[in-house]
């Protein structure tokens, strides 16, 4: 709005007459003397217009940077709640890690069904399942070992073929701030950027009991029933090695190679101790 000329009435100056403003300061001209002042903030108080319109339009310029400024100071709020909380959280999380002893057992391998091979890669999250029976039939399973130091595998098999023949379709780190006793839903999601998905070529290579055995039984493969099982940490870092000695794309070999040293690092494992597989496919 042009409010050049317009007359002014100050508590302190008297009368006087605006020669100059723009969106943050107005300049008037007393008696005696020009004096700047902070616009449109001091109409507030100090400053006021004796014409009637002009004066009702800024008055509802005012009332929007009034509106401006609480919602400003709203969110300004909530974002110091927001990294109070976060920072809470953080906090809490550094001490249950700091007093988190890693399970030998700590990877989740999942056998996964055709409608979840077709989503798992969009949605990047895999589901325990639910529980079969007891007080708590019909809730879903919490993974209580896994931490941030875990991996999902994910596996299949074609109806078609043997057990053995199970195949590893990829694998992701779960995400960072993941704790399995505090899941309720039983949905476990991946990593930001630790995922890696194998080509059909790629899977045919990789054959889970390769590295996998039941100790009961060492010589048997059967997965009978169950979604999913736990199984050592050390296994996992084996599939890891070699998925990186497979990948031939160059990005996605230095996915890879970041994958398996932070896993190492992770689960306290020295990459150059690292044994051979000898899971139950290699003991044939």
């Amino acid at each position: 709005m042009n409010l050049i000329n317009k007359e002014v009435t100050h508590k302190r100056f008297g009368k006087g007459s605006i020669v100059g403003h723009n969106d943050s300061f107005i300049e008037i001209h007393f008696a005696t003397e020009s004096k700047k002042f902070v616009f449109p903030d001091a109409f507030e108080k100090h400053l006021k217009l004796q014409d009637k319109v002009a004066a009702h339009s800024l008055e509802n310029i005012m009332q929007k940077k009034e509106m401006e400024r609480v919602k400003a100071e709203q969110e300004k709020e909530e974002e110091i709640d927001r990294q109070r909380k976060e920072q809470q959280l953080h906090l809490e999380h550094e001490k249950l890690m700091k007093n988190h002893k890693l399970h030998p057992e700590s990877q989740m391998v999942f056998w996964c069904d055709d409608e979840e091979r077709t989503k798992v890669f969009t949605e990047w999250k895999v589901f325990t399942g639910v529980i079969k029976s007891g007080n708590n039939k019909g809730k879903p399973n919490k993974p209580i070992r896994i931490y941030q130091n875990s991996v999902c595998l994910l596996t299949t098999r074609d109806p078609s073929m043997p057990e053995k023949d199970r195949r590893i379709l990829g694998v992701y780190m779960v995400d960072k701030d993941f704790i399995g006793k505090f899941c309720e839903d039983g949905s476990i999601p991946a990593h930001s950027k630790l995922r890696l998905q194998l080509t059909e070529q790629e899977s045919d290579k990789m054959r889970f009991w390769k590295y996998y055995l039941n100790e009961k039984s060492p010589h048997k493969m059967t997965w009978n029933t169950g979604k999913y099982r736990y199984f050592y940490n050390v296994w996992m870092a084996q599939i890891l090695h070699d998925i990186v000695s497979l990948k031939r794309d160059t990005q996605e070999q230095e996915l890879a190679q970041k994958f398996f040293e932070y896993f190492c690092k992770m689960n306290r494992i020295w990459q150059e101790e690292l044994p051979e597989p000898h899971g139950a496919l290699m003991r044939i």
